[in-house]
């Protein structure tokens, strides 16, 4: 949130409390934080730091090594009360030369950035001597320690501020329905401390009079009301110190707007809201970021490769990435149309390129987009290198991008725009079997999500002879009004015509909506799950084709593929999550597959990437070569790894929980999930709890939405269940 706008603005928290229990409450744990530092961090949420006087008790020090070095401190010397301690900031503040006094308590922590910054806007555009901040609650009772807002009666409008109560006075009034006074106010920095010095003189020291004079001078005042009144919780002792932690907790699990507009990687690129995080701006500042970096190593001959997928956006955004590349004398291969993400990692190295780059949001909800960077051997780089981009473009200014218009460029030669569907068809076909799958017989449904893939894998399927029926081909940037992920929930139209069609198709397969994922669905009708799909290709590659090696998978997906890594006497490998750290565990152990539970794999001799066209054409050979069906094949490698079962839940996630979540895991180590016992607890990726009978349960935070991520794997599926309801309780209690 920015500083709020117009005036000058300095703010005084009051931490000097008004006896011993209320100044040890301030520096009490409250969520990651103490009490104090949660108040005033919201205060220099809409207050510069350096504008900040919090007021202490004489002595005090424990409030100031909370707080740090950040902020100006001044002493009450005597505990008289509310106004006195304002009075106390007087020769602080008006040594800022501000025009603008926000005034609020250490003891408030609940409230949020964008009730002050609300406060302050309305002071402002009020035009106002005196805004302060209320609330509407059902029971004051509850709330003993708040003043209380009267109004004239009025038929319409808002009703003008003609009494201000201190809760004394409140609590002589009936129960029910009341305007809280906050305790939070701005003014001008003359009129607030002319009449606190004004009431001291009388012997007045409480802040709340200071409203009274105001209202009795027939002077403006105003009001910011609060909506949520969980802000309104003030922490005076221990029990409303755990009834905020409660408060804290919960809204750790609401869900939030994500309004920040920086460019941030995640494990699978960047991706972000269009129309938030989400710009051709945005897009155009990671794109001099990486053209600086061309430009620091002196690869610029070398130019990049820039493709966009079907979302809404994509091909404008490939061609403003390609006027910036040109812009910094870097040669551009623009593709034509919209091509799947694997294409462009494979262009990469086949190009000889510095970097390829896609504009894609792969499998996330229509609203999304991004992009995808790849190294010039087709990997993704790895954190230390997106962390770098990300951090220079942050900090250029549109004004800092170079670029040249496209047409210029492309008169110059500078963009280059070609096609590269047929040597990426060329190369799969060089590693699948082809003539293997004609004369099979095989008759397959691919449902392509609206997405990339039916050209090329319409093109291999065709040269297979596979029959092969295309759903959901058409170009369609709302992708049917969900998220483009083959996954069980969304094949349902899929499932639904294998099962129509009794016995006549082979299967049915799915690419999501940058064709880098797979997903099948047997001739039965039944969904595959990803993990038996690995399953079944690594078999296949061992046992049929002969390639010997190990297996790599991230740390969410089936310990079955160890099991079968195990009987063929081959090492597996777990990694983190993101299939960089898939392809890099491959190359570690010479792995012949690896992959992931969400439908991404690839293997030995391909493409440093997920490719869900490969797979595809991978999974016809299996079938053709072995004359099996899936689910005769799924039995079959069962009878040699036993059955495992996966439950998967996720919950909205911000980012206080991905602190508060490991501090609570840390905080009481599991010794048992429910009735099954601990084995050991792995932090390689999130938090993995392994269980003395085999089973495993794993609490991730998305790299690439906004989610907490929880998966269980069992030997039924009853206690798959249960070890990810178990989770869930867990993280939401």
């Amino acid at each position: 949130m920015a500083l709020a706008p117009a005036l000058p603005t300095a703010a005084v928290v009051l931490a000097a409390g008004h006896d011993d229990l209320s100044r040890a409450l301030l520096t009490q744990p409250l969520g990651d934080t103490t009490v104090v530092e949660a108040a005033v961090a919201t205060v220099s949420r809409v207050v510069a730091p350096k504008r900040v006087v919090v007021v202490v008790a004489p002595g005090d020090t424990a409030v100031r090594e909370a707080l740090g070095d950040a902020y100006l401190y001044v002493e009450q010397e005597a505990p008289l009360g509310t106004g006195d301690a304002v009075l106390a900031a007087r020769k602080a503040v008006e040594s800022l030369d501000v025009q603008r006094v926000l005034v609020t308590y250490a003891d408030t922590p609940l409230l949020r950035p964008d009730s002050l910054l609300g406060l302050l806007h309305r002071f402002t555009l009020k035009r106002a001597d005196l805004t302060i901040l209320t609330a509407v609650v059902d029971d004051a009772a509850a709330y003993g320690e708040y003043g209380e807002v009267v109004r004239e009666a009025t038929s319409s409008g808002t009703a003008p501020i003609i009494e201000i109560r201190d809760h004394a006075e409140r609590r002589e009034q009936a129960v029910g329905g009341r305007e809280l006074n906050v305790g939070a106010y701005v003014a001008a920095p003359a009129l607030l401390f002319g009449e606190l010095e004004a009431m001291a003189t009388d012997g007045e020291h409480r802040l709340t009079e200071l409203a009274r004079r105001i209202i009795g001078r027939g002077r403006s005042i105003h009001s910011y009301q609060i909506y949520d009144t969980s802000e309104v919780r003030g922490i005076n002792t221990p029990e409303q110190l755990a009834q905020a932690a409660d408060i804290v907790l919960a809204r750790l699990f609401r869900p939030v707007k994500n309004t920040d507009t920086k460019i941030v990687f995640g494990t699978g690129g960047w991706r972000a809201l269009i129309g938030e995080g989400y710009t051709l701006a945005n897009v155009r500042r990671l794109c001099q970021a990486i053209a600086n970096e061309v430009t620091r190593k002196g690869v610029e001959h070398q130019g990049v490769v820039i493709g966009g997928d079907r979302r809404f956006l994509s091909r404008e955004s490939a061609e403003a990435a390609a006027e910036v590349f040109a812009g910094n004398n870097i040669p551009v291969t623009l593709l034509r149309d919209d091509v799947p993400t694997p294409l462009v990692t494979f262009a990469a190295p086949h190009l000889g390129a510095a970097y390829g780059v896609i504009i894609t949001s792969s499998h996330n909800p229509p609203q999304w987009n991004g992009m995808k960077v790849f190294r010039s051997d087709g990997s993704l780089p790895l954190d230390e290198e997106t962390n770098r981009y990300q951090d220079e473009a942050n900090a250029l200014r549109v004004s800092d991008v170079v670029t040249l218009d496209l047409s210029r460029a492309r008169e110059a030669g500078v963009v280059v725009d070609a096609d590269l569907d047929e040597p990426y068809i060329d190369a799969i076909e060089r590693i699948v079997d082809v003539d293997a799958v004609r004369g099979s017989g095989l008759r397959v449904i691919v449902d392509a999500m609206y997405g990339t893939s039916q050209g090329t894998l319409g093109t291999i399927l065709t040269d297979m002879r596979v029959r092969a029926e295309f759903i959901h081909g058409q170009h369609n940037p709302l992708f049917g009004g969900i998220a483009p992920a083959p996954d069980l929930q969304r094949l349902s139209t899929l499932i639904g015509l294998i099962k129509a069609g009794d016995g006549r198709y082979s299967l049915g397969m799915a690419t999501d909506g940058d064709s880098d994922r797979i997903g099948i669905v047997d001739e039965k009708g039944e969904y595959v799950d990803a993990n038996d799909l690995l399953l079944l290709l690594y078999w296949y590659l061992h046992e049929v084709r002969g390639e010997r090696g190990g297996v790599v998978r991230n740390l969410a997906t089936t310990h079955l593929l160890d099991r079968l890594a195990a009987h063929f006497g081959e090492e597996s490998r777990e990694v983190r999550v993101g299939f960089k750290h898939v392809t890099a565990g491959m190359d570690e152990i010479g792995a012949v597959l690896g992959g992931e539970s969400s439908g991404g794999l690839t293997v030995r001799g391909w493409i440093l990437g997920k490719d869900g066209i490969f797979a595809c054409a991978l999974v016809a050979e299996m079938l053709a070569r072995t004359g099996k069906t899936i689910s005769q094949l799924r039995q079959q490698i069962w009878e040699i790894t036993g059955r495992l079962y996966t439950a998967e839940a996720d919950v909205p996630a911000t980012p206080e929980m991905r602190v508060e979540v490991p501090r609570r895991l840390a905080a009481e180590p599991l010794t048992h999930l429910g009735a099954h016992r601990v084995a050991s607890v792995s932090h390689l990726d999130g938090t993995k709890i392994l269980l003395e009978d085999g089973g495993w349960a794993l609490l991730r935070f998305s790299g690439t939405e906004p989610v907490l991520r929880m998966v269980a794997e069992a030997d039924s599926p009853a206690k798959a269940h249960e070890l990810c309801d178990w989770l869930k309780g867990f993280v939401t209690a």
